[in-house]
């Protein structure tokens, strides 16, 4: 059974956050808020995660699992990024916006895109997640929690905990999220290429 914190969406309860990070740290796969829909996080060093996360979404291997940051300090250990694309995603960070990118040897290979050797970044706009970011000390590999059968990402705590609460460690309730996925950008080559119109204004990168 997944275990469920109630916490304040502006100012989170340190001891809520401590708990959450033990879980993930101890292995855990965590449903957390953010500001595009709820997502699933664990540990980047976590060698189940990954497959968990494939399992619950039902998705294949060429899945692009996200790094989310606490900052762009952090994002630049984990991804390759030239001047150009520095600017483009400094612009548009903390926002609604997936970025892929080559990613750098910090990222275990498992994570990898298997072709393109890529990896998501996001830096998020919600005080929960950044809360969060900080105990841990690290990204969270993330994937948005939006299940095979249905078009948006889940935003109700309560929900997901009575609906996933056999596959899930852990649900973080912050109040209800806006339900409009990342729009998800491609700048491994230099050049913006917008793989998923979403929250973020696409007409930055258009």
């Amino acid at each position: 059974m997944a275990r469920y914190f109630d916490v304040h969406p502006v100012n989170p309860q340190p001891r809520s956050i401590r708990q959450v990070a033990e879980i993930i740290r101890d292995g855990g796969l965590v449903a957390y808020p953010t500001d595009s829909g709820y997502a699933v996080g664990a540990q980047l060093g976590n060698p189940q995660a990954k497959q968990r996360i494939l399992d619950l979404r039902r998705l294949d291997e060429r899945h692009h699992f996200t790094l989310v940051c606490a900052d762009f300090a952090q994002l630049g250990k984990f991804v390759h990024v030239d001047n150009a694309v520095f600017r483009a995603v400094k612009a548009a960070t903390p926002g609604r916006y997936t970025f892929i990118l080559p990613a750098t040897k910090d990222v275990p290979r498992r994570l990898l895109h298997p072709k393109k050797k890529t990896v998501g970044v996001r830096i998020p706009d919600h005080t929960v997640v950044h809360a969060l970011l900080a105990e841990i000390g690290e990204p969270l590999l993330s994937s948005t929690l939006l299940l095979p059968d249905q078009e948006r990402p889940l935003t109700d705590g309560w929900q997901i905990k009575e609906d996933l609460d056999n596959s899930l460690d852990a649900v973080i309730d912050a109040g209800e999220c806006d339900d409009e996925p990342t729009t998800v950008v491609d700048l491994s080559d230099g050049v913006a290429e917008i793989l998923r119109y979403g929250a973020g204004d696409p007409a930055l990168f258009e």
